[in-house]
């Protein structure tokens, strides 16, 4: 099977390359030395790339996984501190966080797409000595290359969806030896570790919790100035519908015009989970009875009733300038979820949809400790916003209770680190 990857991937990739471009084109972030994911370095990047050499190289893909692969850099610098190492990225909004707050020392490139001509240069040029993968990238000829050439591979904060483990389930033949590749899976729960074992029975897969319990906000964490666009902070109830994806906004939306009717001091934030539908949602806000300003276009003159924030690396900032969170993806059929984490850290009211796959263990902790209200129907939403709105203990107690809830999982980020240390040969 993996022979039969490389064969084909050429192939693919022709087919795969106009989408690529288009999503280059309207995705915000940083997309100087974007060629890099075609194996064109500049001659001062491939100095760089070359000063490099036995360095450990860390993946992630986007910006979900570049903040969980920051956070796992601080300590895994303080147990590692004369490691060289490059931080890489997939896509540009990932790119731009990674630059944006990269530990000092730390080269951000692209990662190289999986096209062998182009893993092979990197690795010429950089020659790690270690992969560190976050969550589910699993790339075959990145991952099989770094060994053939002489690098141990690891994957952390490792999960398999309900959808994932049955892809890899069909596909067992192309998956075995890639697990098998790993010199530990660092896997989020026990059920994680146990999908993984039932693909590669010989994979050495360890549970270290989820990373993203660790990722608690700093107290000092300044909210966003919104006084230009709603007003005064303590003269408005504020809602933030996070990370969402189509069709849920017209969802969302209606529950807040009909809660709005009722509670004028109500203002609505959208911040959808790629800023590239800013277009798309701009134009469902402008037919709506209410002002919105869009904040990509810069500073507002005058308030708005509802702001669309599709913008890059601010969803925490809107966390904690909000009253009530929307948990996006988890609405209008969509089951994944997003991460409820960072919420939840900030003492938050929560109201979400019935499920969560690809966020199970937080969710459940939460709905076990009265720490998020779920819905079972997008009918409820209008009700639960409205009780959540006219009752401020009731908003302070669920924020208090999800606090609670996501503060027992912490830990994860150091076990992983000491796994890591504990199995590395380098």
């Amino acid at each position: 099977m993996i022979l039969f990857y490389k064969i084909i991937f050429p192939i693919v990739f022709i087919f795969f390359l106009p989408s690529l471009i288009w999503k280059l084109i309207r995705r915000p972030g940083k997309k100087e030395n974007y060629m890099e994911r075609f194996g064109i370095y500049s001659s001062e990047r491939k100095k760089v790339l070359e000063s490099m050499k036995g360095c450990t190289w860390i993946h992630a893909v986007s910006v979900g996984e570049t903040n969980v692969a920051l956070s796992f850099l601080k300590n895994y610098m303080q147990e590692n501190p004369s490691e060289k190492i490059i931080l890489s990225t997939t896509t540009t909004t990932g790119q731009e966080i990674a630059y944006n707050k990269v530990p000092r020392g730390v080269e951000v490139f692209f990662t190289p797409i999986d096209f062998l001509p182009f893993v092979r240069k990197f690795l010429r040029l950089a020659q790690p000595a270690k992969l560190i993968i976050f969550e589910t990238e699993l790339w075959p000829n990145m991952i099989l290359e770094t060994v053939k050439s002489g690098g141990e591979v690891y994957l952390v904060n490792a999960r398999l969806s309900d959808r994932s483990i049955k892809g890899y389930r069909k596909l067992a033949s192309f998956f075995v030896p890639l697990l098998s590749a790993f010199k530990v899976i660092c896997a989020q729960t026990e059920l994680d570790k146990e999908r993984y074992l039932s693909i590669a029975p010989s994979a050495n897969v360890v549970v270290t919790g989820n990373i993203k319990f660790d990722q608690k906000p700093a107290d000092s964490l300044p909210e966003i100035d919104l006084e230009t666009e709603f007003g005064n902070r303590s003269e408005t109830i504020r809602v933030l519908a996070a990370s969402t994806h189509a069709p849920e906004e017209k969802v969302m939306l209606d529950a807040f015009m009909k809660v709005r009717e009722k509670v004028p001091s109500l203002r609505f934030i959208l911040v959808p989970r790629h800023a590239e539908r800013g277009n798309e949602l701009m134009k469902m806000l402008e037919e709506l009875p209410f002002t919105s300003f869009r904040r990509s276009t810069g500073k507002a003159a005058k308030q708005c009733d509802i702001l669309l924030a599709d913008t890059t690396g601010e969803l925490v900032k809107f966390y904690k300038s909000c009253d009530i969170v929307l948990m996006g993806k988890t609405f209008s059929g969509n089951r994944e979820g997003q991460n409820i984490i960072e919420p939840a850290h900030l003492g938050k009211a929560i109201i979400s949809g019935p499920e969560m796959i690809n966020f199970r263990q937080a969710f459940d902790s939460l709905k076990e400790n009265n720490g998020v209200y779920c819905l079972q129907k997008d009918e409820e939403l209008s009700n639960a916003l409205f009780e959540l709105v006219s009752d401020e203990n009731l908003r302070l107690a669920y924020g208090k209770n999800a606090s609670a809830a996501v503060g027992k999982h912490s830990g994860a980020l150091l076990r992983t680190v000491q796994e890591l240390k504990k199995v590395s040969g380098k």
